[in-house]
């Protein structure tokens, strides 16, 4: 077969049986990455039927990686990684220390070599940047404190096993001697790295940071929406595949600061509405590439040695990853959310088992049992995420909100319909402590937990993601007669108004904007403002008047209701 027709017939066979396959798990309650893992199962080597190339897969998927990991980056500011560094950092490195002695030491008893042990653990220690990210974003946490911790360690992993890449031929020859030999010392090697990637930050931070903003604004200039996509999908893979060639870092690694150096560009949400589409399409044939290097044989063979994999990375590395994050300080959510996203294998694992078995050190069965455990995985991840809430509830339980029924100071008559505020920013905090000051019951809503304090959250705060519908309820968004957005972001803000739109169709909302043409996100198909929206720019005179119109509509809609 031709290798344009490959690339053709692999994703037409992959991309529909994905389609089909995907829609008959959404239908029955189950993930739809499981689906798309099965029709990559479908189209591999080692099933009957259509057999897909999976080379072009493996770079078609890690275009995914890319756009994923760059989106990412747009929604993550530099000040959010340094802020999570005390924590991702140490329990980065103790995670894959510990998952990889669990590793070592499960192979050892198999009576595997030292070398074969090592690295099997190794790549047991490293998680999934499109499992992780999906998962994320599937609970509602991908921008919530436990979400920034979780993308900070996968970080630090990311540079872990960088150098782990680049080490590794040198320490071929001290695992398995009999194999390999290195020319090149150790210490050499690590210095060499410790300097690209010294090199590969200081050059983003310093450079990046004016270079890709400037260059996205020059995209917009042109009035060209085709010019503005095209810059932003050139600038993702083009600064990935220079960061790889260059710094010999990971092309994750190398779109994630990218996306967080364009975030800087007033253009950023632009950009990201832009790649979404890409990104989810790409990230489905992620599954498909993972599902097409897939022996189903070894379930078979070596059942044991499965599930002996498969506890290791989903109950091993969940274990330590949340007794970590709770023995440095952090809430039972935070713990659990981490351990959860953590608790499954992907690309890098794949990367490093295929060195190690290139320089001799990882037997064939290997491989294979590492596949499996991924594939077994990142199936039944979506169910760990969705067991963190009742474990929550169970371990350390919240204390139901108070009735927002209250007594008006001015007319001596009861109020049922709060004010529902989501962001605990300045703005949203004064507009609180305003409403509250005249009597009026007042939510606020914020995703950030180092936002909030405990004694907030006993008052009058809800923490979590305003786009969740048990969130909302939370907030008693139901009884709700007006809610107030004051995060700025309107690509999020259309979100949480589709959410609470199906909770309380006839609640008033306000949005606040601060970027040109953030108003288009409020409007429908033909161009007509949503009912009931207003939109405030907070750039311009006309916000200050936010407070003074918010509670004159109120006591007008409370009046006359009563």
């Amino acid at each position: 077969m031709e290798h344009g027709i490959a690339l053709i017939a692999t994703l037409a066979w992959g991309l529909g049986l994905a389609l089909i396959l995907g829609y008959f798990a959404s239908r029955l309650r189950i993930p739809a990455l499981v689906g798309y893992l099965l029709a990559g199962i479908c189209i591999a080597p080692t099933t009957p039927g259509f057999v897909g190339d999976i080379s072009l897969a493996s770079q078609l998927s890690e275009i995914g990686v890319v756009l994923l990991m760059f989106g990412v980056g747009l929604h993550f500011s530099l000040h959010d990684l340094l802020r999570v560094k005390n924590i991702a950092v140490p329990g980065a490195v103790l995670q894959m220390a510990v998952a990889t002695v669990l590793g070592t030491g499960v192979a050892h008893l198999w009576g595997w070599d030292f070398g074969a042990s090592v690295i099997l653990g190794l790549c047991l220690s490293c998680a999934s940047t499109v499992v992780l990210l999906k998962g994320l974003e599937a609970h509602g946490s991908l921008e919530t404190g436990e979400g920034q911790v979780a993308v900070g360690w996968l970080v630090v992993e990311d540079i872990v096993t960088v150098l782990l890449l680049v080490l590794l031929p040198s320490l071929a020859s001290v695992l398995n001697p009999n194999n390999v030999s290195s020319d090149q010392s150790l210490s050499t090697a690590m210095l060499e790295t410790g300097v690209l990637i010294v090199g590969f930050i200081f050059c983003m931070v310093i450079f990046g940071r004016r270079v890709l903003p400037w260059a996205l604004v020059q995209a917009a200039k042109t009035g060209s929406r085709e010019i503005f996509t095209l810059a932003v999908i050139a600038i993702a893979i083009g600064v990935a595949y220079a960061s790889a060639e260059i710094f010999k870092v990971s092309f994750a690694l190398g779109a994630f600061f990218a996306g967080m150096m364009m975030r800087e560009s007033e253009y950023a949400h632009r950009a990201a509405q832009d790649t979404l589409p890409l990104q989810d399409a790409f990230s489905v044939i992620f599954f498909l590439g993972v599902g097409m290097l897939f022996d189903p044989t070894i379930l078979i063979k070596e059942p044991l040695k499965v599930l002996c994999v498969v506890f290791i990375i989903m109950f091993g590395k969940n274990i330590v990853a949340t007794a970590l994050v709770k023995l440095l300080g952090y809430s039972w959510r935070y713990a659990l959310t981490v351990g959860a996203a953590l608790s499954q294998v992907g690309e890098f694992s794949f990367i490093l088992a295929g060195l190690g078995k290139t320089l001799g050190l990882l037997p064939d069965e290997g491989l294979t049992l590492i596949l499996a455990g991924a594939i077994i995985s990142i199936a039944l991840n979506p169910l760990l995420f969705r067991a963190v809430e009742p474990l929550v509830n169970r371990i350390a339980p919240e204390k139901p909100l108070p009735d927002p029924v209250v007594l008006s100071p001015t007319t001596n008559t009861k109020v049922k319909g709060p004010v529902v505020i989501v962001g605990a920013g300045v703005m949203g905090r004064d507009i609180s402590d305003s409403f509250e000051d005249k009597g009026i019951p007042a939510f606020v809503i914020e995703k950030n937990v180092n936002l909030v304090s405990e004694d907030e959250l006993k008052h009058n705060f809800v923490l979590g993601d305003a786009t969740q519908h048990e969130v909302l309820d939370r907030a008693w968004v139901e009884r709700a007669e007006l809610v107030i957005l004051t995060i700025g972001d309107a690509i999020q803000e259309r979100k949480i108004i589709e959410e609470v739109r199906k909770i309380n169709e006839e609640v008033r909302i306000i949005a606040l904007t601060q970027k040109d043409g953030d108003k288009e996100f409020f409007k429908d198909a033909s161009g007509v403002m949503l009912p009931n929206i207003m939109c405030l720019d907070l750039r311009k005179e006309m916000a200050k008047n936010l407070l003074f119109y918010s509670v004159g509509y109120y006591r007008r809609k409370t009046s006359s209701e009563s």
